[in-house]
Formats: structure tokens, sequence, C-alpha cells
């Protein structure tokens, strides 16, 4: 491996080690730093959103704050290739409309790294329906009920 190799691999490394810090103490006050942490014209896709732009990107972990209480990361797993990295993760919160039991949805983020280190694309892939709709009481007899239909 030669040294700009290497050095890139060890940036990576390091990038990893900060996202998994910054998603595990996830904060209201850290939300403000995701600047350092994304690039400027950073991509972010979700179930629910598709932005460009570290400002956009911040909104959404912002508004996230506002939807649920007590939002929090847990890192389960972490696999680093080149500038490419995949976290496996459980996001553990409370509804504030719903229900003030406890919710855990499990998914996976894919990130790609630019060369100063900074993720340029967050693509978190978890099954809504599954994770997150089933767990709403208005529409968790709708999803079973369509989920009994197709399997018939």
């Amino acid at each position: 491996m030669n040294n700009n190799a290497h050095a890139t691999e060890q940036s990576c490394q390091h990038s990893l080690q900060q996202l998994v810090l910054f998603f595990e103490t996830i904060s209201p006050n850290s939300v403000q730093r995701i600047p350092d942490i994304y690039s400027a014209d950073a991509y972010f896709k979700d179930p629910f959103n598709e932005v460009r732009g570290v400002e956009a990107v911040k909104k959404i972990f912002v508004h996230m704050f506002v939807q649920v209480e007590a939002p929090r990361f847990i890192v389960t797993n972490t696999v680093l290739q080149g500038d490419q990295a995949f976290l496996c993760w459980e996001f553990i919160f409370r509804f504030r409309r719903f229900s003030n039991e406890e919710q855990c949805v499990r998914g996976v983020t894919h990130f790609r790294f630019d060369s100063n280190g900074k993720v340029s694309m967050h693509r978190d892939y978890w099954d809504a329906a599954e994770e997150l709709y089933e767990k709403l009481p208005v529409l968790r007899h709708l999803m079973r009920w369509l989920r009994r239909t197709a399997n018939q």
C-alpha cells in the first residue's frame, strides 16, 4: 500500500470513529456540528427524505428532535472499505404523540467520505413499514391486514 492510500485509509478510519461517536451521543447541541462532519454538498437519503447540502441534512436531524422524544442511536457494527463505510444501528426513541412506550428501529447506513474525510453521501436503509408504520396505533391494523392479504 502506498503512503497516499495508507493516509486515506487512516483518514477514513478516523472519520468513521468520529461518525460513530457523533451518532451515539447525538443531541440538539451536537447537531450544530454537522457542518464539521458532512461536506457542504453532502447527499442524504432515507425512506422519508432526499436532500443535498449540509444545511438540509442538519434540518433533518433538528426535525428528529421535534418529532420524537429521547432519540438515540446504538451502533451495533461497522464496516470500512476504502472511502465507504456501513453502520448497522438501532434507533431508540419514544413517539411524542402516540405512545410513551420506547420504540426501536433497526437499519443500516451507507456512507461515503470525501478527500477531506467528511461525509459526502449518507444513505439509510430500513423498512419503514415494519420498523415504523406497524408501531403507530392508527396504521398498525392496516399494516397487519396488508401483510396477511399479501401472504394469502
